[in-house]
């Protein structure tokens, strides 16, 4: 659009009745946020004047006309020349932090500046000033944000009071709706906010990112991938707050004089917080609410434990350094046994300067007084409060604040009637009795645990040395009377394990041991000693006795059980046997029995020439392992050699093998291959009863037989079984064996039958070489029963 139109439009604009209300609205903000700004400058200017009266000697007309005149001549406004003037008096560390602001390129920018002019320096003293001047911590919230915070891009701000429970109040905000800080009221302790992460370290929390930390705060809705800034609020060593800034984009990395500003602001706030009341009802940090000095101490006297009322001593610059004893009550005794009137009035560290040391008690005082949360420690050790005097004690501490004061408990505990309670739980514990017997005067001392070995009541007196066999069992006379012997003639100390009969009639095992006593002269006057109730070791003993020798019988039982059932195994299925003679056909069998004995398990195979001129050739695997295993094996192999002389096929032959394995006893389950080679017409007829099929190895390749229908042995009481022919050629080499052969824990079945057919297809001269050198290298580790059957169609069959 043209200027003329623009300036057209808005001539229009202006002239309506609500452009006109519209600007009116506009010049009355103006002149307020000028009004404001001067108000705001007005108590820094009264302040430099105060400095110039005090400096200069001059009245306060004076010292405003002064201050005009100079700051014309430095060209600068009366404002800022008052804070240049306030930076030189104070020296504190808000005048040093805007002196560096002032330095750096960033100090300089005065872009935003508010109406009536002004640097950062200026905005931080204004701010300085409003917030001493403030009623409460809202208006010290606004103050910041405007003066001190919206120029450093922040957009929020929030100021929490700490309670002594540790919980945070919202006790000032800007920059949030009220519903949000409604929301934000109270926070309990414990909850983790940004605000509490702000107290755990006294540099306080930056955080570039809300989002990345997860924690929660107040606004988090509106800006979550903002920067937050939570730093504690305290002055004179003591937290009363935090100071939580809210930046709508992400904060980078600050330079250290924005770190520093922003610390000076968190003391500005713990000036108002000091003051605070929670409207909850929580008027821990009030003056007055809580206990004066004087009724603390007055609470200390009526304890009766030792207490110290500690008041924290600032140095010049109002910082926390020591603590002094303000009072210690009656109950209080020194360490190093100095008077209670040398203590009290003195400083901690200087009184006791081990405090800050090992035990880090002072610490623990330091921090109570700084957030105001109590600390208790049961059996803290104080070990060296003061230096060369040795405490070698533990104590209960109670640390808590009361106002601006601590009161610090402990209740020491005495070491040697603590050793002492601890002699007579291990004494009872152990069920020990000591005694000590004077030879001399016949005086004889029990404690109470030996009277309870003994059965005997305390008034009933104990029983001298000399009477001991009378208490003890007949057998056990000669090892009493050589205890005796080697203590009181001998004069050595000695031992014995003996039977004790009460009067109740129960009879205890005990052992007493004993030392002599000498005196100077050499000669025995007093015997101390102990007796222990062995009762239990000596059944436990006992059992144990009894228990090894069960198992060595059972182990005697297994053990012959093992060696009749590989016996009966090996003189059915022989590990060697001699070639099978049959008619151009060369057949060898391998049998690997377990190489751990109480694994016998139910493998077998056979390989005999029928009647018929027929040959049969299986394997098979009975499930289990152990006598019962084998015994099934032997029918199962029995009943098939009984059932082949009739001329059925393998499939019949499986199907009435199942019956009997089916109906014997304890439900056996087997697999099987079962196959009739025909040496005439080259052929072989075989079926499977849920085994593995043969191995087919022609012309340097190995392959498995197809996988037929046939179910396992033994699961139904019927069963039929599919039956497969194959024709075999001269030098053809067939593989019947059970799982043993390449059964893995870690690998599946079809990974070890491919390594079998891998191995298998390397073929050496003879047939048996060919048997061994797959029992060598064969893979399995599941230390099971292998058996393994070869046929080799011989040059003889094709003559």
């Amino acid at each position: 659009m043209p200027a003329a139109d623009v300036n057209a439009a808005y001539a229009r604009e202006q002239s309506s009745p609500v452009g006109r209300l519209a600007a009116t609205v506009e010049r009355l903000r103006r002149e307020v946020q000028a009004a404001q700004a001067e108000a705001d400058g007005r108590a820094v200017i009264e302040l430099a004047k105060g400095i110039l009266v005090e400096r200069l000697g001059c009245g306060p007309a004076q010292a405003a006309l002064q201050l005009a005149e100079l700051a014309e001549q430095a060209g600068l406004t009366p404002l800022e020349f008052a804070v240049e003037v306030i930076n030189q008096a104070a020296r504190d560390r808000l005048s040093e932090m805007t002196t560096a602001l002032l330095a750096t390129p960033a100090g300089r920018d005065d872009a935003d500046d508010p109406p009536g002019g002004g640097s950062f320096a200026v905005r931080l003293r204004t701010a300085e000033s409003a917030a001493l001047a403030a009623h409460d911590a809202q208006a010290v919230a606004d103050s910041l944000l405007e003066h001190a915070l919206t120029p450093l891009g922040a957009e929020a701000v929030a100021i929490w009071a700490l309670g002594a429970d540790g919980s945070l109040t919202l006790a000032g905000s800007a920059g949030f709706s009220a519903a949000e800080a409604a929301r934000w009221r109270y926070v309990p302790p414990g909850v983790v906010t940004v605000a509490r992460r702000g107290l755990e370290d006294r540099a306080g929390q930056w955080i570039g990112c809300l989002s990345q930390t997860g924690l929660p705060s107040i606004g988090r809705h509106h800006h979550p991938d903002g920067g937050r800034v939570a730093v504690p609020a305290g002055t004179g060593g003591r937290i009363h707050g935090v100071l939580e800034i809210v930046w709508p984009t992400p904060l980078e990395a600050q330079p250290p004089q924005i770190v520093r500003q922003v610390e000076a602001l968190a003391e500005l706030c713990a000036h108002t917080l000091g003051t605070f009341v929670p409207p909850h009802g929580d008027g821990d940090t009030r003056p007055g609410i809580l206990p004066a000095v004087a009724e603390l101490m007055d609470l200390a006297d009526g304890l009766h434990d030792p207490a110290l009322v500690l008041v924290p001593h600032l140095d010049a610059t109002g910082d926390l350094v020591d603590f002094r004893i303000h009072h210690v009550n009656s109950r209080f005794l020194d360490p190093a046994g100095r008077p209670r009137g040398v203590v009290n009035g003195a400083l901690l560290l200087e009184t006791y300067p081990m405090a800050a040391g090992e035990s880090e008690l002072f610490e623990q005082i330091e921090r109570v007084y700084a957030t105001g949360e109590p600390f208790r420690a049961r059996r803290m050790r104080l070990t060296s409060l003061v230096e060369d005097v040795p405490l070698a004690t533990v104590a209960d501490i109670n640390i808590t604040r009361h106002g601006g004061s601590v009161l610090l408990i402990w209740r020491i505990e005495d070491e040697t009637a603590r050793l002492a309670s601890l002699l007579q739980h291990a004494q009872r514990l152990g069920r020990i009795g000591g005694f000590e017997e004077n030879l001399v005067t016949g005086e004889i001392t029990w404690n109470g645990q030996l009277y309870s070995l003994y059965g005997k009541p305390s008034v009933s007196g104990p029983v001298p040395l000399e009477d001991l066999p009378a208490h003890a069992h007949p057998d056990d006379a000669v090892a009493i009377g050589r205890f005796l012997r080697t203590l009181l003639h001998h004069r050595r100390s000695a031992s014995a394990a003996f039977r004790l009969q009460r009067p109740d009639g129960v009879t205890r095992h005990i052992r007493v041991v004993a030392e002599p006593v000498l005196d100077s002269d050499g000669r025995l006057f007093v015997v101390r000693g102990a007796y222990q109730d062995i009762s239990a070791h000596h059944w436990t003993e006992v059992a144990l006795a009894a228990t090894r020798d069960q198992l060595a019988h059972s182990e005697q039982q297994a053990s012959e059980r093992d060696r009749l059932t590989l016996q009966l195994q090996h003189a059915i299925m022989p590990p060697a046997q001699a070639p099978l003679e049959a008619p151009g056909l060369r057949v060898a069998v391998r049998y690997r029995p377990a190489e751990t004995q109480h694994l016998v398990g139910g493998d077998w195979y056979d390989a005999v020439v029928l009647p018929s001129g027929l040959v049969l050739l299986c394997v098979g695997d009975v499930a289990g392992h152990g006598i019962e295993a084998a015994t099934s094996m032997v029918v199962l192999r029995n009943a098939l050699r009984g059932l082949a002389v009739t001329g059925a096929g393998p499939g019949q032959l499986l199907a009435w093998l199942n019956m009997v394995a089916h109906h014997l006893t304890g439900s056996v389950t087997a697999t099987a291959v079962c196959g009739l080679y025909d040496p005439h017409r080259h052929t072989l007829r075989w079926a499977r009863a849920g085994h593995l099929p043969p191995v087919l190895v022609r012309a340097a390749e190995a392959s498995p037989l197809p996988l037929i229908k046939g179910l396992l042995l033994g699961a139904l009481p019927e069963a039929t079984y599919e039956e497969h022919e194959l024709q075999l050629a001269v030098d053809d080499t067939l593989l019947m064996y059970t799982d043993g052969l390449i059964e893995r824990r870690d690998r599946s079945v079809e990974e070890s039958l491919a390594q079998l057919l891998t191995a298998a297809r390397t073929v050496p001269p003879t047939l048996d070489q060919q048997l061994d050198r797959l029992l060598t290298y064969s893979k399995s580790d599941t230390d099971d029963d292998t058996c393994l059957v070869g046929v080799r169609v011989a040059q003889a069959l094709a003559d």
